[in-house]
């Protein structure tokens, strides 16, 4: 990806500093998901959602990374929030 503007969304159910390690070395617009914090939640598909790396979360990431770059308007990641029924203002579940 040397010198690509085409930006990557890492994800990993593991916590967001493992797919950071090769951050240094893309030079692409970067962002990472993961499961950073301890779960709350019954089954699989309600834990990544909890930590926001279901596919809806994913989703939106992508949306915002290529807005970031005004690739496509922030109407676009608005549009995809309310979609999924998502709070732009909710917390980091980590936090």
């Amino acid at each position: 990806l040397p010198g690509s503007d085409i930006p990557v969304l890492a994800v990993t159910e593991y916590v967001r500093a493992l797919p950071d390690l090769i951050r240094p070395w893309v030079s692409a617009p970067w962002a990472s998901l993961g499961t950073d914090g301890y779960g709350r939640s019954d089954t699989r598909e309600e834990l990544r959602k909890h930590f926001e790396t279901d596919e809806a979360s994913i989703e939106i990431a992508a949306l915002s990374l290529l807005s970031r770059q005004g690739k496509i308007k922030g109407e676009q990641v608005s549009a995809a929030q309310t979609r999924h029924g998502r709070d732009p203002g909710t917390p980091a579940p980590w936090l």
